[in-house]
């Protein structure tokens, strides 16, 4: 097993309310997450929020499938952990979202990935797979959020 993990964060000049609005739109995450190509939601749950989703992340050397299942604890946390996928092991993730203030809040993203035999098999598809665990996540939450009205 090679597990990759990592987190970043990042402190937004945004309420959690508005930072929240954004974390929890998985549909149109791929627009502000560079690394998240494509998002389609396969179930959703009994609010109509995505439960189970197909993902297409960009690992720079190849295109990487999961299909994620999303828990909510609003506006404070979301989570995801891998169903299925023929190229990730196993993985797991999400957002911590912490009010400092009415218009500030500290972003915190987090990821775990085990890409399996293909990252003992290579070390520069690990090298590739490393910035989608090590990322700039919240930087670019903190900037869609200002991009927003």
């Amino acid at each position: 097993m090679s597990l990759l993990t990592g987190s970043c964060q990042a402190e937004i000049p945004a309420s959690i309310e508005r930072c929240w609005e954004l974390v929890a739109d998985i549909e149109r995450a791929p627009e502000w997450q560079r690394t998240l190509a494509a998002v389609e939601v396969v179930e959703r749950d009994a609010e109509g929020r995505p439960l189970i989703c197909d993902t297409v992340n960009d690992a720079r050397l190849m295109k990487v499938r999961c299909r994620v299942r999303v828990s909510y604890t609003p506006p404070g946390r979301l989570t995801f952990a891998l169903e299925q996928s023929g190229d990730l092991d196993a993985m797991d993730g999400g957002w911590q979202l912490e009010a400092l203030g009415p218009e500030r809040t500290r972003a915190i993203y987090t990821l775990a990935v085990d890409p399996g035999p293909i990252g003992l098999l290579a070390r520069p598809l690990e090298r590739a797979i490393r910035p989608l665990v090590m990322g700039h996540q919240a930087d670019e939450l903190a900037a869609a959020v200002a991009a927003r009205p």
